[in-house]
Formats: C-alpha cells, structure tokens, sequence
C-alpha cells in the first residue's frame, strides 16, 4: 500500500503498561515530527483552554465524541491521542484500535508532562 508514507515511525514508541496494543510515545520526539501526525486531544473544552492549555495544531474531540467521530480518523496519517495525563487518550488509543484503526498513538504523560518540559502550548479557542 503506498498511503504508507504518510505514517510517521516514532523511536519511543512504546506498549502502554495498561491497555494492550496500544503504544505511547515521548512528547520530545512528538515535537520534533508534530507537523507529520494528527493531534487529537481528548480532554474537556475548559481544560483544553485551561491552565494547561493544549498543543499547537491540535483539535479537540471530547472523549465522550469519540465514537461517533471515529469514522473521520485519517487512515493514511499517524493519529496521536493527548489528554490531561495520558490515561483518556489512552482509552481512545484503545477504542481506535477497535474500531479498526491502526496509526493510532498516545502521547506518555499528556499535557503535564508536556508543560513539565516546556514544550510549546497554546490556551485560546480550539480550531474545529
């Protein structure tokens, strides 16, 4: 299959210690090749725009939205899940992978340890 190419590989890629086949990634090698995946975040609007605000280029899909967007994950593009602390973007990770797709990544650690690192983070309205 040629849509292979769009599928980025991540060296950190690990299983998650909680949900079979489903693996999380470090959020230093996701910045590096954050222009390459689809960022999902799985969190509450008032969190997303919260405290700890959200990655740049993410988009937010509640957690409870998840199975009727299901559908719309690109297959041809590596998803990576974010939520607070990696646990609920972990069940979508899982839920994806159910659903019959399997590009789909969690980000170890969500959003603190991204802030903890101090990587990039944006607090305004999401993009739809």
């Amino acid at each position: 299959m040629n849509s292979a190419k769009h599928l980025t590989h991540f060296e950190s890629k690990a299983q998650n210690p909680f949900y079979e086949g489903v693996y999380d990634i470090e959020p230093t090698e996701l910045q590096e090749k954050i222009n390459n995946v689809k960022l999902i975040d799985v969190r509450q609007q008032d969190e997303f725009t919260g405290e700890l605000g959200h990655i740049p280029g993410s988009v937010l899909w509640t957690l409870d939205t998840l199975p009727e967007k299901v559908a719309q994950l690109p297959r041809e593009q590596t998803v990576v899940f974010v939520c607070r602390s990696g646990n609920r973007s972990a069940r979508a990770a899982a839920f994806s992978l159910m659903n019959g797709f399997q590009n789909v990544l969690n980000l170890r650690g969500g959003m603190l340890l991204w802030n903890e690192l101090n990587l990039p983070v944006q607090k305004s309205s999401p993009s739809k």
